[in-house]
């Protein structure tokens, strides 16, 4: 006798990595073929702060307007589909929103059902603009079960737009650890959109450039034992294979326990299998208790800045520099105000010796001021600047007038007890669920360094970028950077696991070398992943570095050179290689 056939897969898309996001992406989700449920991914830190200050000017607002102009296409397709529509558009007015929403699909005469969820909106201490808590999936699952075809959510972790809706599907409960960790896998990998299906990949120049003009949108097919594959519409841009799903999987992660509200995923467990084209399973994810805690993101205004760009041309560049940095803080002097607190001079050498056109032959100095009060550095910086123009190094200009100052951000995560956060569910028919939070918690701890592979026997080497053998992601966490580094074969895995210290990271970026630095060990993806605590200030939002999100460090990284054993690099292009 045969046993019954289990529950189908769930088919969950991605339709947003970001606010800003491809906006005919989720028509493109709903057409392409067969999905359960579409997610929108629409929240950063730097997000809030925008839709902070989008509330101050208008209470009604604060969430993603964008997702109202998609949904005009969107909501009737996902209706006539029966796909369930799940996002965190809702940033600081979920409710608002769903009442929006509800309104359009009157106006259309589309018959859904709205739920959403609150509670992860905190008391705001003095000085702050926003305080969001980080919830989890369950108020996702409660609205699902209770038949509602749109969920708008404020800020629950990325991953939750997934653990959510395979929890309602499946029917799992919080006890559910591995399931609910492998849904927590699948989720990150979809997060970002097209960064699992090959955009921003470090090898992206091995596949057709006609594939990666315009990637597809990911979707992971979730089993009922929180196994996963992710693919993408047939049909559609990009590529799914072992490399970029590793990529994303690094992407802002840090050690072995990725910490969630539902669920703690062990990284170190995550096994990655090619499954086809376009397909790469995703299996063994075990999961342990939550923290007792949920993190709690902060934004508040920090100041305000201003940017100068001088243009540098020709000859005698570092003289002209000199040159300019002097004179600007002369006039500053002579204007008989205070100067800014921070003012910060970097030089890009973008020249090119005998360049045969005036670009090619210029560099870049770029001035950065940051104060408290506008004023210092508004019109006190923009006017040194300005008055400059004919009595300066020879050639000058700037690449934009000088402007009166912006504001910049701040960003501060801060843990919160999670019994103290109300995660309320506010269903269709308006009935108000109150989630409990985990009954079983666990305190997050280092977990040791597996055992290194051999290494890589006695060769050979040359000087090589890293990028020849690995890939690599970066991003941002905070103030944080991460950067994941991974190559694909054991050979290359024994070599790296053994050659890619701490100490061998610091003298390949020596922006790092003063910073505290972590290395994780993680085997199963022939991966290491590096935390630089401290690289990007006070977050993104501040501005206070060229990359201000770490998005290019890996890339940085790849470029840099070092002994690479000669075996290695049989086979591989090799014109950047010096000897």
């Amino acid at each position: 006798m045969n046993a019954a056939p289990g529950p189908a897969p769930l088919r969950v898309g991605n339709a947003s990595g970001f606010y800003g996001d491809r906006f005919d992406a989720l028509r493109e989700m709903l057409t392409g073929g067969p999905l359960d449920v579409v997610t929108g991914d629409y929240l950063a830190e730097l997000t809030m702060l925008i839709l902070g200050r989008s509330r101050l000017k208008d209470p009604a607002k604060g969430y993603a307007s964008t997702f109202l102009r998609q949904l005009e296409e969107g909501l009737g397709l996902a209706h006539e589909r029966g796909v369930k529509i799940v996002t965190n558009a809702g940033g600081l007015n979920p409710a608002g929103l769903a009442d929006a929403v509800r309104q359009l699909a009157d106006k259309a005469g589309i018959p859904v059902a709205v739920a959403h969820v609150e509670g992860d909106g905190l008391p705001v201490p003095d000085g702050f603009l926003t305080a969001n808590a980080y919830l989890g999936g369950s108020g996702i699952a409660a609205c699902l079960r209770a038949g509602a075809d749109v969920v708008v959510t404020g800020r629950v972790t990325d991953a939750a737009l997934v653990t959510g809706p395979a929890a309602a599907h499946f029917g799992w409960g919080p006890d559910d650890l591995d399931a609910l960790a492998g849904a927590v896998v699948a989720g990150h990998v979809l997060e970002c959109g097209t960064q699992a299906t090959g955009g921003n990949y470090a090898f992206f120049g091995e596949h057709d450039a006609r594939l990666l003009r315009r990637p597809g949108f990911p979707l992971a097919e979730i089993h009922a034992d929180g196994t996963s594959v992710i693919t993408k519409h047939a049909g559609t841009g990009g590529v799914v294979d072992v490399g970029t799903v590793t990529a994303q999987l690094l992407y802002e992660t840090g050690g072995a326990r990725y910490t969630g509200p539902d669920v703690t995923a062990r990284l170190d467990t995550v096994r990655l299998t090619q499954d086809g084209p376009d397909r790469v399973r995703v299996d063994g994810v075990r999961g342990e208790a939550p923290p007792p805690t949920l993190k709690a993101g902060l934004t508040r205004l920090g100041g305000w800045r201003n940017e100068v760009v001088f243009v540098l041309t020709g000859l005698d560049i570092e003289a002209k520099a000199d040159l300019v940095k002097d004179q600007f803080a002369d006039a500053l002097e002579r204007g008989g105000g205070r100067p800014p607190a921070e003012v910060r001079w970097e030089t890009a050498r973008t020249e090119h010796p005998d360049a045969d056109t005036e670009e090619r032959a210029s560099a870049l100095l770029r001035l950065v001021v940051r104060d408290q009060d506008a004023g210092t550095v508004g019109r006190a910086v923009s006017g040194a600047a300005v008055e400059l123009a004919l009595g300066s190094y020879p050639g000058f200009h700037v690449t934009a007038p000088p402007g009166k100052g912006a504001p910049y951000g701040v960003f501060e995560a801060r843990p919160v007890p999670a019994g103290d956060v109300e995660h309320t569910a506010v269903l269709p028919d308006g009935r108000r669920a109150v989630l409990a939070p985990p009954s079983r918690t666990q305190e997050p701890t280092d977990v040791d360094d597996p055992p290194l592979p051999e290494p890589y026997p006695a060769t050979p080497t040359r000087r090589a970028p890293l990028g020849l053998i690995a890939g690599a992601r970066s991003g941002d966490k905070g103030g944080d950077a991460n950067v994941g580094v991974w190559v694909r074969d054991d050979d290359a895995w024994r070599w790296l696991a053994h050659e890619l210290t701490v100490a061998r990271l610091r003298e390949l970026l020596p922006e790092t070398a003063p910073l505290t630095v972590v290395r994780h060990v993680l085997p199963n993806l022939r991966a290491l992943n590096f935390t630089v605590h401290g690289l990007l200030g006070e977050g993104v939002a501040a501005q206070a570095r060229f990359d201000p999100q770490a998005k290019a460090l890996g890339e940085w990284l790849r470029s840099r050179s070092l002994p690479v054993p000669v075996p290695l690099l049989e086979g591989v292009p090799l014109p950047e290689v010096t000897a």
